[in-house]
């Protein structure tokens, strides 16, 4: 059995389906990027909110976030023993409950540096 055969009729039918606006209900359709969708109860919804309304107007602090909120996950490595990968450990930030609050401050205390103070951030990308 050939994978390429068996693939790409899959691929080939689930690009071509066309909807009709008639028979589309909003009820009906999913949507294919969905924004993150938190339980009906969610305990960091509070630090989130607080997260996000913080401003910057402090030259200061904008760099101790942009020093404290690293770039890129610090645990994702590859271990290696006598020049041979052994196996990868995958990024694991994501599953920090405020990982997009935390990266969208970063990028708000780098943008604050470069747009309002007029600062080189190439230090922190």
């Amino acid at each position: 059995m050939k994978v390429f055969s068996s693939t790409t009729k899959k691929i080939f039918l689930a690009s071509w389906v066309s909807l009709n606006q008639e028979e589309i209900h909003e009820a009906d359709v999913t949507q294919l990027h969905h924004s993150h969708s938190y339980s009906n109860f969610d305990v960091f919804k509070p630090l989130r909110r607080w997260l996000d309304s913080i401003q910057l107007s402090d030259r200061q602090l904008a760099h101790r976030l942009c020093k404290l909120i690293p770039a890129q996950c610090p645990f994702e490595r590859d271990v290696i023993v006598f020049g041979k990968k052994l196996f990868h450990i995958p990024p694991m930030c994501k599953l920090n409950p405020l990982y997009e609050e935390l990266v969208s401050l970063r990028f708000r205390a780098m943008c604050y540096l470069a747009d309002e103070c007029g600062e080189d951030i190439g230090q922190y990308c």
